[in-house]
């Protein structure tokens, strides 16, 4: 590695210590390939003894220092490293480990006066580099995050602060970059202190960008005059979408109205106080989702923070409020809140603030029991009453029942956010025909996860298959539907369909399932996939010719080397699922080096401006030049969208490469059986020319069964045809008759019956492609590296 190259390296681990994904940059840093390592324990990198890792991580929700770990040729390095833990709302936890390799971003140091306002400053500040990797922290935004500068030195965003917010402000700072203009991100980094964050160019005198300045500011406080403080809370706080959001607001209607100090922590799924009071004798284990105290109060000294876990120890005043479902009011003296108090870190807040009177009120609805809510005075010297307590209760109920509907949609949206993942590509193919580039952004509406998909499939002949789909519809319902249909179009495109036949067998496939879940569920939206829209391409590198069909799906849009940005005119076929009406393929020549870009419609449909105005940002997006396809991909979504959308949006970018004329060899055969010697003769040729003459007795055999096969069964003319590409060989043999070959057993004592069995042994895959006249019998083998 050279030192002035940086990257970063991840690594996920669950609960268990195994592994479960691996970077580039990981196997770049260590040495191991990711399939070496992942579903393998977490320790066996590590070049000292597991049990203080272990101990280290205990009970954390986020680590960082020095690790010694084993490169694959036995070297140890002392790595810096960060580590996360993460909750998805299912509850299921894993850690997200991450460390900046090489020379690390050391940005020049300004005048005494100009350094003394960045470090301190009373606002987070941070400076970002080009490649939006953190150059500068200063104090104040060491402590909101708790981290040290040098551990997040090198990172980007996502990686120092992980969740929505930091990818958001993370594709805001591209923005930033490209545009030369600031930008606001309302989301905070740290939700406890509802902060907005402003992104800001830095530039030079000759107004080039340098890097970006981050500074995260309190926003202004609601003005609006509350006069009834029960009937608020609950038109808000209960309607808010958002877990926290709605935890917040019950804290913020709270304190200082009624206490001067408020918790609330809720529990990974709702429970029945029975549940709960069978599991009494153990800790009861919650998520802090709002957290309050009066101005001149450091909220911190509670000691878990928002969306951190806590815990509270058996017959501690929250534990005994969620087992018997009942509200309390305590004196701090009170035997059973001094025991808590002195043996509990939890509690700690009591004696920090002086904590006179406490109030434990439970956070009920529909029966279940969603969490607790912690009040204390210290300010104000009156103890709660039996007021404040019915008043308190109040409060949690208008709240507990928006709590229960924003818990609700959080977890179905995880699980529908897991489902599309998991039915989503996880990594591209290997294939020479196209440079890809993708990006899937999910809907920021209460409507829930779309059914946009994307696919890369190689195909026979070198050829690589493109395809994106939208199905109507949100939710799980719309994720499933879209996993069937995308390995109906991969089992198509796998026989080697047409692209106008692929999308005539698909709209059959969708009347079908349109009628089978239309005769279990009348009432059900959009059954079976109706409406779906779907882009079908077909890319040869060998003509460099492109076929594509579509089903209702948005054109696509190409960039030629010269900058020329335009649609193809791709007919516009009916949605999936109408039936009866056809679809037209389109053929088009695409130069090498050319952008072929496919996207879903909510790339287009931004509330804040029109169809027209979408379409100049695309092409003015597109057009510029950009080192690297991803450079590309996030200059469209910055550009396109100022929020997150309202639909999901699927986008993928292609760079066409071609197979020049030195790749590929083709010979016009005689339909008769003494060609087979020549062609023979010709694949021994062609192979010693590209230096595999390995792989020609291999290769000869499988083009004397193939031509044999096609002189046989099958009518001139017959061609034969070597495709070179990478380290792999194709064979494929031509003939006018549109007849499958079937592959049989042969009998002991038959003369023939076993060239296409041969075959099958002797080649990694191999098939029949048909054309509009004839047909092309195909053999790909792997070749041996170096």
């Amino acid at each position: 590695m050279e030192r002035h190259s940086t990257y970063t390296a991840t690594a996920t681990i669950d609960e268990q210590g195994i592994l479960t994904s691996w970077s580039e940059g990981a196997q770049r840093l260590l040495g191991y390939e990711s399939s070496a390592v992942v579903g393998r324990p977490a320790t066996t990198l590590l070049a000292a003894e597991a049990g203080a890792a272990r101990r280290t991580l205990a009970g954390r929700e986020r680590w960082n220092g020095t690790v010694p770990l084993r490169h694959r040729d036995g070297r140890r390095l002392e790595l810096g490293l960060l580590a996360h833990r993460r909750t998805t709302g299912t509850g299921a936890t894993d850690w997200l480990v991450v460390t900046a390799v090489g020379d690390r971003p050391q940005p020049p140091r300004g005048e005494p006066l100009e350094e003394w306002t960045f470090i301190q400053s009373p606002f987070p500040l941070a400076i970002f580099d080009t490649e939006q990797r953190l150059m500068r922290a200063n104090r104040r935004l060491e402590r909101v995050l708790s981290l040290p500068e040098a551990a997040m030195r090198g990172l980007r965003l996502p990686h120092i602060a992980p969740g929505p917010a930091s990818d958001e402000a993370d594709g805001a700072m591209r923005h930033v970059l490209v545009t030369g203009e600031p930008r606001e991100v309302q989301a905070g980094l740290v939700p406890d202190l509802d902060q907005s964050t402003v992104l800001t160019p830095l530039k030079d005198g000759t107004g080039t960008v340098r890097a970006v300045c981050l500074a995260a500011h309190r926003r202004s406080p609601r003005s609006a005059t509350r006069q009834d403080t029960a009937g608020e809370t609950g038109s808000a706080a209960g309607m808010a979408p958002d877990l926290r959001r709605a935890a917040q607001e019950l804290a913020e209607a709270t304190v200082p109205r009624i206490a001067d100090f408020m918790t609330v922590d809720l529990l990974d799924s709702p429970q029945t106080s029975a549940d709960l009071a069978d599991a009494s004798a153990d800790p009861v284990v919650l998520r802090r989702a709002a957290l309050r105290a009066v101005p001149g109060h450091d909220p911190s000294a509670a000691g878990a923070r928002v969306g951190e876990a806590t815990a509270y120890e058996p017959g501690s005043p929250p534990a005994e409020c969620l087992a018997t479902g009942h509200s309390v009011l305590y004196d701090v003296l009170d035997p059973i809140v001094a025991g808590w108090a002195a043996v509990d870190p939890t509690a700690a807040w009591l004696r920090a603030y002086g904590t006179h009177s406490l109030m434990v009120v439970p956070v009920l609805a529909e029966g279940n029991t969603l969490g607790v809510a912690v009040l204390g005075r210290h300010r104000r010297p009156q103890p709660f009453g039996p007021e404040d307590l019915r008043l308190a209760g109040e409060l949690t109920a208008g709240a507990a029942t928006g709590l229960h509907s924003a818990g609700r949609y959080s977890r179905a949206r995880t699980t529908t956010m897991a489902l599309q993942r998991s039915l989503l590509p996880h990594s591209l193919p290997d294939q020479a025909a196209l440079d890809i580039a993708t990006r899937y952004l999910p809907a920021a509406t209460r409507a829930g996860v779309g059914g946009d998909w994307f696919d890369v499939i190689p195909l026979s002949g070198a050829r690589v298959a493109l395809v994106v789909g939208d199905v109507v519809g949100h939710g799980i319902r719309a994720s499933a539907t879209m996993g069937r249909l995308r390995t109906a179009v991969r089992t198509l495109a796998d026989v080697d369909l047409p692209a106008d036949e692929l999308l005539t067998h698909l709209d059959d496939l969708v009347l079908r399932l349109a009628a089978d879940e239309g005769s279990a569920d009348p009432g059900a939206d959009s059954a079976g996939g109706i409406g779906t829209t779907c882009l079908y391409a077909v890319y040869d590198p060998v003509s460099r010719r492109c076929t594509l069909a579509r089903a209702g799906h948005p054109p696509p849009a190409v960039v030629t080397p010269d900058g020329t940005v335009r649609f193809l005119d791709v007919p516009a076929g009916p949605p999936l699922g109408l039936g009866g009406l056809p679809f037209e393929a389109f053929e088009t020549e695409l130069p090498e080096g050319s952008l072929l870009t496919l996207y879903t419609d909510g790339l287009l449909e931004a509330r804040d401006h029109d169809i027209d105005e979408a379409l100049d940002k695309l092409f003015a997006a597109l057009g510029r030049p950009a080192p690297t396809l991803d450079t590309i991909c996030d200059r469209v979504l910055t550009e396109m969208l100022s929020h997150r959308p309202d639909d999901d949006i699927a986008l993928l970018i292609a760079r066409t490469r071609a197979l020049h004329t030195d790749r590929v060899a083709a010979w016009d055969l005689d339909s008769e059986p003494t060609v087979v010697a020549r062609a023979r003769k010709h694949t021994s040729d062609q192979l010693s020319v590209w230096g595999l003459d390995e792989a020609s007795f291999t290769t000869e055999l499988m083009v004397s069964e193939l031509v044999t096969n096609a002189i046989r069964y099958g009518r001139p003319p017959i061609q034969l045809r070597l495709i070179h590409q990478n380290s792999t060989l194709i064979c494929e043999v031509y003939d006018s008759s549109g007849t499958t070959p079937h592959m049989r057993r042969a009998r002991i004592f038959d003369e023939g019956g076993r060239g296409l069995l041969l075959v099958a042994q002797l080649a990694e895959r191999w098939g029949t492609r048909h054309d509009r006249v004839g047909k092309t019998v195909w053999a790909e083998q792997s070749l041996p590296a170096g």
